[in-house]
């Protein structure tokens, strides 16, 4: 058993300090807006006197800003201050200089589950910072997910987080407009599922679509070799998939968007390259 402080009570807060109680820890917590802590103290949770009460405190607030706000000028001499909320990576390489110059330390992270996943199998967290502080309470944390660490730099568990979102997000947004298009000709989305699912699952595998593989491998070599499937062949299908969701009447902000990408690619004379070679523009604006 140990002590653990939430800091942080909202739907993610809730839920952690509900799965720390439930795995047999000591739990306080602590809420700007006191009222919040109610429920959770009502299950064997301790009211905390403020956000520094505790040896372990995680914090699940809106942004580091909150951090500092609920913190304030509390002396953090000894303390672990591990910090799920979401922000830049600047932003939280700033919060650990904040928090070192109280006399604590801060370990990030970026939970990669939503609140009913916490606990749960398969869920998993991306933690940095330094590795032997984590260490010692990587087991109290093992409750909430799998420990994943990334690196002493604060600023790689957001920078992780970022990137798997970046794919949750754009990978799903386009999912919607397939299906969106598809529905203007009468085919339901259950219909489509199957394919989008093969698709999902193919961009993943070591097979010939194993593009998130084949990419990877690119990238790592500065090589986009582009033969029979270049990418201006690629420029010059979007083009019509936008086209196509203009006649039928849908919206194409984010589409139109990766159009410009490709065609920018093109234009900087790499056309006759792979589809990888766009993360050149992509790192060059």
């Amino acid at each position: 058993m140990s002590h653990v402080t939430v800091v942080g009570l909202g739907p993610m807060g809730s839920k952690m300090a509900e799965t720390f109680l439930a795995a047999g820890h000591e739990v306080a917590v602590w809420n700007r807006t006191a009222s919040k802590a109610a429920p959770l103290v009502a299950k064997g949770a301790r009211q905390a006197a403020s956000a520094a009460d505790g040896e372990l405190l995680v914090v699940s607030q809106i942004s580091y800003q909150a951090m500092y706000d609920s913190l304030g000028d509390a002396g953090l001499d000894g303390k672990v201050v591990v910090n799920l909320s979401s922000d830049t990576p600047e932003a939280l390489r700033r919060g650990a200089r904040w928090v070192e110059e109280r006399g604590g330390t801060l370990i990030t992270a970026g939970i990669m589950v939503p609140p009913p996943g916490i606990g749960q199998p398969g869920a998993y967290t991306f933690y940095s910072g330094p590795k032997d502080v984590l260490d010692r309470h990587a087991g109290t944390l093992a409750a909430l997910s799998e420990v994943t660490y990334v690196g002493p730099d604060q600023g790689l568990a957001m920078m992780y987080y970022q990137a798997q979102l970046l794919i949750f997000w754009s990978s799903l947004t386009s999912f919607m407009h397939a299906m969106a298009l598809l529905r203007t000709a009468g085919t339901s989305p259950m219909e489509f599922l199957p394919f989008a699912r093969d698709l999902f699952t193919q961009l993943g595998s070591d097979g010939p679509m194993g593009y998130a593989k084949i990419l990877a491998g690119e990238f790592e070599a500065g090589e986009y070799p582009g033969g029979q499937n270049s990418l201006h062949m690629q420029a010059v299908g979007i083009g019509h998939a936008v086209e196509a969701l203009a006649e039928a009447g849908l919206e194409t902000t984010v589409p139109e968007a990766l159009k410009a990408l490709f065609e920018r690619a093109d234009a900087e004379g790499r056309g006759h390259e792979g589809l990888g070679t766009v993360i050149e523009s992509i790192g060059k604006p």
